[in-house]
């Protein structure tokens, strides 16, 4: 099937539903034959999230830069882990490798991972499905901060067609299943 790249926190602080959330998630995608293509860490929702993948008979495929590698979070258990040099070098080969973008809660990191591929596949760099999944209203504030960009210029309404939402897994999975394959139309008026 495909590579799906999953953006979520790695924070070692967070209340169970949201591990719970990444172990569904990485579970469903290996019961749907996909790959999870993830940060390559082993910690926090990213950790589960490879861990629900692989209890779930899924292939993981990871990618961390040497410094995570340093500060012993790399996920050995991963089919396949890559090491990168820095951070940009991360995405880069996340971006590369995976299909189709799903970004779950997440911080600073999950922001600038989602806004990435986000912005490359507005500007037509890619063509690969980007779905967030705003459970309970996590990103609410975001979205509507978003939406109010819509307005003022500084945010195209194709922009924000590409960058589909949803709340729940199997949501998210259905929509990136329904997109993969089919390529996001050029923009109709020239605006991102």
């Amino acid at each position: 099937m495909a590579a799906i790249c999953v953006f979520c926190a790695s924070s070692r602080v967070l209340d169970k539903r949201w591990l719970d959330l990444a172990t569904e998630t990485g579970r469903e995608l290996a019961r749907r034959g996909h790959t999870v293509v993830s940060g390559g860490g082993c910690v926090g929702m990213m950790g589960a999230l490879a861990d629900g993948a692989r209890t779930g008979g899924g292939r993981t495929f990871g990618v961390i830069p040497q410094a995570l590698v340093d500060l012993e979070v790399a996920d050995v258990h991963a089919d396949e882990l890559v090491v990168t040099d820095d951070m940009l070098g991360r995405k880069a080969v996340m971006i590369e490798k995976s299909d189709a973008f799903l970004t779950l809660p997440g911080g600073l990191g999950t922001m600038d991972e989602l806004f990435e591929v986000w912005t490359t596949a507005t500007i037509g760099i890619h063509r690969k499905p980007v779905v967030l999944l705003d459970v309970d209203g996590f990103y609410r504030g975001l979205l509507d901060w978003l939406a109010g960009l819509a307005g003022t210029g500084f945010v195209g309404a194709r922009a924000l067609d590409t960058l589909v939402v949803v709340d729940s897994v199997a949501a998210a999975l259905d929509a990136m299943e329904a997109r993969l394959g089919q390529p996001v139309p050029p923009p109709r008026d020239g605006t991102q």
